[in-house]
């Protein structure tokens, strides 16, 4: 009795390897695809939040907190995100400088909601 492979065994392992593989490959591209929101995704989305900036923006687009900041001097705006109004409005005043008014749904932060905003 021999203890020796056979060489077919060898064989049949390189192209399960070379399948197992593929399969691997092509459910990561899949996966990437299928969760990274495209541009149309992005600007078909309604207005939820607006912000004047007390200065104007250096960029048209901008990213905050996961949601894509449309602006035009010192007026902004996004869709909505999951969280609330006040932090959205601080991650903003973060990365933009003072806001000087915040709507959420067409509904304005107070002036003391909006004096947290820009701490």
């Amino acid at each position: 009795m021999s203890l020796s492979a056979s060489p077919s065994l060898f064989r049949n392992f390189g192209r399960n390897f070379a399948v197992i593989a593929m399969a691997f490959l092509y459910t990561a591209l899949t996966f990437g695809t299928a969760l990274t929101p495209s541009a149309a995704e992005a600007r078909g989305k309604p207005v939820y939040y607006t912000a004047e900036l007390a200065a104007p923006a250096e960029e048209l687009h901008t990213v905050v907190n996961g949601v894509i900041w449309r602006c035009e001097g010192t007026s902004c705006m996004a869709a909505k995100t999951n969280s609330r109004a006040v932090i959205t409005c601080a991650r903003l005043s973060r990365e933009m400088g003072p806001v000087t008014s915040f709507t959420a749904k067409g509904k304005a932060l107070t002036a003391e909601k909006l004096a947290k905003c820009n701490d």
